[in-house]
């Protein structure tokens, strides 16, 4: 499907400071057609995600609210939305899920839940406030309210965490998980529990995820001149193993992906 690129406009925005060691980045998408059943690919990027969209939409078959956490992404999926919409995505560093909400990462693993479910967020009508607020801006001051609500009574020390996925999404190569046990001072039992405890998934799995996330950027801002080059520079064996990991975590080609990207430039 080609969308227009004057219908949809994507920016993406810093977190404020006070979120920065819980909130990545935040993308602010607008869509203003009244097309129905606009797609937007969801692909494993190592971070966890909250999402408002002030429509409803579908993901795999089942019904998607307005507010929703999207746990550590592997399988890859479509998110299906109706007509004209705002949708705000707070990527959230690796390990922020139990800081922010309170759940073990285990449990959203290739899943989501319903924010408006959970009873921080439904004992202030978070999501309602959400969908009456005026513009974006009204939008986004509502979430880092919310945000730095959940998060002032945190006292989790993530300093092994953090250092661990900065490692791993700093080198991705054939050694990056030994020597990330050499610099943990940790067994490889200890650096499993660590990973499983925090992200929801195993650090073999959270290492591939960020090569091919590394890889994805590199691709998606056509910074090569063939994909060979994506490859070597991202420690895949060939071009051949960079295409397999590729249609394992898209579904698709890389040559595919940019046919389908074409539709979903931002404006400039």
């Amino acid at each position: 499907m080609v969308i227009k690129i004057q219908v949809l406009n994507i920016r993406s925005l810093l977190p404020p400071p006070a979120l920065s060691s819980y909130v990545r980045s935040i993308m602010v998408l607008e869509y203003r057609d009244n097309r129905s059943d606009f797609m937007l690919p969801l692909y494993a990027n190592g971070a966890p995600t909250l999402i408002f969209q002030n429509t409803k939409g579908r993901r795999n078959g089942d019904a998607v609210n307005h507010l929703s956490l999207y746990g550590q992404a592997i399988a890859p999926s479509n998110l299906h939305i109706d007509n004209h919409f705002v949708l705000i995505a707070y990527f959230l560093h690796s390990f922020a899920v139990k800081a922010v909400f309170g759940i073990a990462a285990a449990e959203l693993t290739d899943t989501l839940i319903d924010v408006n479910e959970l009873q921080p967020a439904k004992a202030i009508g978070l999501q309602e406030q959400l969908l009456n607020a005026g513009p974006v801006d009204e939008q986004l001051k509502l979430i880092n309210a919310f945000l730095l609500q959940q998060i002032a009574s945190d006292t989790i020390d993530y300093s092994r965490i953090a250092f661990a996925t900065s490692a791993l999404q700093k080198n991705t190569s054939a050694t990056a998980l030994t020597a990330l046990r050499e610099n943990l001072f940790s067994t490889e039992r200890s650096v499993q529990r660590l990973f499983e405890d925090h992200i929801g998934i195993s650090p073999k799995q959270y290492k591939r995820i960020c090569q091919f996330h590394a890889a994805f950027q590199q691709l998606n801002h056509f910074e090569f001149s063939k994909l060979g080059d994506i490859a070597y520079q991202h420690g895949f064996s060939d071009q051949s193993h960079f295409i397999r990991v590729f249609k394992e975590f898209t579904g698709l080609s890389p040559k595919d992906y940019l046919a389908l990207r074409s539709g979903y430039a931002p404006e400039k």
